[in-house]
């Protein structure tokens, strides 16, 4: 699923390390980054919310009640 305009990263991330299955951020190049890891977390989307929010990012989520949270999220927040 694509992602926009998430001002609230802190609650993003916390939402993320909610779910029960694997969550991945999909490279421009097709790589896989795993979002629960604090290490993806903080070192590799640093330069997407530089500025303090994600404009676009396509995540994968592999269980229906992580991407029903995501969805949630994305309309709520």
């Amino acid at each position: 699923m694509k992602v926009s305009n998430i001002t609230n990263v802190e609650k993003f991330f916390e939402v993320v390390d909610s779910c029960t299955g694997k969550v991945e951020l999909v490279t421009g190049e097709g790589d896989r980054l795993n979002l629960k890891s604090k290490l993806s977390q903080y070192v590799s989307l640093a330069n997407i919310f530089s500025n303090g929010e994600i404009p676009e990012m396509e995540i994968l989520a592999s269980e229906k009640e992580d991407i029903d949270k995501l969805l949630n999220f994305m309309m709520n927040n």
